[in-house]
């Protein structure tokens, strides 16, 4: 439960790293946008490490990397409509749909021992 927790977490961080300035920020430098997004990351990247961590072992890594997409995915939808101000469209639904049935099947059925 720590790992969902601080990838959900990391994931606000980096989703205002990364699309924040979309809607604010226009006027500023480029440079200055990046070291903006940069100090914003840090944060991110101090959730994202230990949640790796702490959820290897009980996640495999490509477990873990499925888990932060569809975190990501979801956490973007919200950021997307509800800060940016974008209308949620069904083919949106529809492609988040089908990286829902990736995450399922990538948890569903027990992967075979490495080396076989």
């Amino acid at each position: 439960m720590n790992t969902i927790l601080l990838l959900l977490l990391s994931n606000v961080f980096m989703t205002f790293a990364w699309y924040g300035h979309l809607k604010y920020g226009h006027d500023w430098p480029l440079w200055q946008v990046i070291l903006v997004s940069w100090g914003i990351a840090l944060f991110e990247y101090c959730l994202a490490v230990p949640a790796n961590r702490l959820g290897y072992g009980a996640f495999s890594g490509f477990q873990l990397k499925i888990l932060q997409e569809v975190i990501t995915l979801t956490i973007f939808i919200a950021f997307a409509v509800l800060f940016l101000k974008e209308k949620m469209a069904w083919n949106y639904l529809v492609a988040f749909g089908f990286l829902g049935g990736a995450a399922f099947f990538a948890f569903a059925f027990e992967a075979a021992p490495a080396g076989t």
